[in-house]
């Protein structure tokens, strides 16, 4: 194990411990929050119980359009931004600002133009996800060194050729950041969205939990978003850690 790997694990088990103590001695009350091991308790006996199991997997689904619409769509606007310099840097300080807008804000247009449903809530997420994308594509294929696209010129190299045995292997480390904030940037806007309005999911159950005080459920379904996001999170960065290893190697 990484020293850095090893310390950032002990970092999270120190956060834990804390947390334990000041609610065992009553520092933390247990009606603001129950000590992390009894949430974990909590967690396994509501998954074993099939009672949010339906939220999950609409929340998890919609997660997954959300996300995967925004990796397709930010992947084939960012190359089709940076084929142009010009439009490339007027775009750019959009880019920039475009976080600072606050998306929720039109949670309501968006009832209006889609329904009050499913609808709104995946396009919020897809809307947070996708500018990542589209940035860390164009920063992505900014990075091809101008021999590289030479070298595919004189081997006379199809764009899809080029594009699989040249441009991907060189880009891919900056493609799997986008991809990586588009996973997070979807789990926030979807589960964000879920606690505006939604009938099912598990943004609407915890704040069912929250307005009924019911912390054995509230603080399990906190405990589940942070481990299957942080689960994914770092599934995604071992991934470009590898890309960008062999891309040193090679």
């Amino acid at each position: 194990m990484k020293r850095a790997t090893a310390l950032r694990l002990c970092l999270i088990a120190a956060v834990i411990v804390v947390l334990e103590v000041l609610a065992r001695i009553g520092v933390i009350a247990r009606f603001v929050a129950p000590p992390p091991s009894e949430m974990a308790t909590g967690l396994w006996k509501l998954l074993l119980s099939g009672r949010v199991q339906l939220a999950i997997e609409h929340t998890l689904a919609k997660i997954a359009i959300a996300c995967s619409s925004a990796i397709l769509v930010g992947i084939v606007v960012g190359v089709l931004i940076q084929r142009s310099r010009s439009l490339a840097d007027a775009m750019s300080p959009f880019f920039t600002a475009y976080y600072a807008v606050p998306i929720y804000a039109f949670y309501p247009m968006m009832i209006a133009i889609f329904g009050v449903g499913e609808a709104p809530q995946i396009v919020i997420g897809f809307m947070l996800a996708v500018v990542a994308v589209i940035v860390n594509t164009i920063n992505a294929l900014d990075r091809i060194p101008r021999v590289l696209r030479k070298t595919a010129a004189v081997y006379g190299m199809s764009p899809v050729e080029a594009a699989r045995r040249i441009y991907l292997p060189h880009a891919g480390p900056y493609l799997a950041t986008g991809v990586k904030l588009a996973v997070s940037y979807s789990f926030i806007g979807v589960i964000g969205a879920e606690f505006i309005m939604s009938r099912i999911g598990i943004g609407h159950e915890i704040v069912f939990a929250y307005n009924n005080f019911d912390n054995e459920i509230m603080y399990p379904l906190i405990l589940f978003v942070l481990l299957v996001a942080g689960t994914v999170n770092a599934l995604f960065y071992a991934w470009e850690k590898r890309l960008l290893s062999r891309r040193s190697r090679s």
